[in-house]
């Protein structure tokens, strides 16, 4: 059998994390130190390997219901090589260190079992109930592969440059930043939009550090049931359930 197909074959590597293609993750385990995948991206593996559920703790279960913030984990295990993907997203392995990274949830793909991860909340300007955003906070060292609908874009944030971006587009963000949710509008429509321009939320980004946006302001299909049997998570834009719920009951 002959085809271009047979041109798609495996990255030969050394390294723990490689991008097989933009949207492939190719993992090498030795039998010493486990990874953990977002549950249900394993599109292959080769070798001896065990999947199983990741461990939430009564801490972490509670974080999950209260704010719809958290990882759902398996723990891949063995040795051998496992192949990672999530709906053909582009996959970004990045380094974690003492600096910390704040990444929304939705984005990550797998990570180094030895990173700790906590929810936590990123205020508005405003201070009314309910109208904050949560993240995860990633600290320790290791690797986390994070996916992006599209390819990226790298802001740099100085104590003379900030940065704003849509509380949509936004995937991760270096913890050190001091970061506020606004809206630019009056506190009276805090729900509208920015006029007729379909604008809303924004993150405000100050101090040293970076921060990842993704050319796109919906979040991957995932966890609530919208039509037949189709599951899907959207953000606070124009583009989101949540967004587009909010728009009908103030305007």
């Amino acid at each position: 059998m002959q085809s271009p197909l047979f041109s798609y074959t495996e990255q030969q590597s050394q390294d723990r994390y490689t991008v097989q293609n933009p949207q492939l993750l190719r993992v090498s385990l030795t039998g010493q130190d486990d990874v953990l995948a977002r549950k249900g991206a394993m599109v292959a593996y080769q070798g001896l390997m065990e999947f199983d559920g990741e461990y939430r703790s009564h801490g972490q279960r509670r974080a999950r219901a209260s704010t719809g913030e958290g990882l759902d984990l398996m723990r891949c295990s063995g040795q051998g090589t496992v192949y990672l993907a999530n709906l053909a997203q582009y996959i970004h392995v990045v380094d974690v260190d003492h600096d910390g990274m704040t990444v929304d949830s939705a984005y990550v793909l797998a990570l180094d079992s030895s990173l700790h991860t906590e929810v936590i909340a990123v205020d508005s300007q405003y201070g009314i109930s309910g109208t904050g955003k949560y993240q995860l906070n990633i600290s320790g060292t290791g690797k986390v592969a994070l996916m992006t609908s599209g390819q990226p874009l790298m802001m740099q944030v100085t104590p003379d440059k900030y940065v704003n971006a849509d509380a949509d587009a936004i995937v991760a963000w270096s913890s050190s930043l001091r970061v506020q949710m606004q809206a630019q509008t009056h506190s009276s429509g805090v729900w509208r939009r920015r006029g007729t321009t379909g604008e809303g939320w924004e993150l405000s980004f100050l101090g040293q550090g970076f921060a990842l946006v993704q050319p796109s302001e919906v979040l991957p299909p995932q966890n609530h049931e919208i039509g037949q049997g189709v599951r899907a998570q959207y953000g606070m834009g124009q583009q989101g359930a949540h967004g587009q719920n909010q728009n009908n009951s103030w305007n």
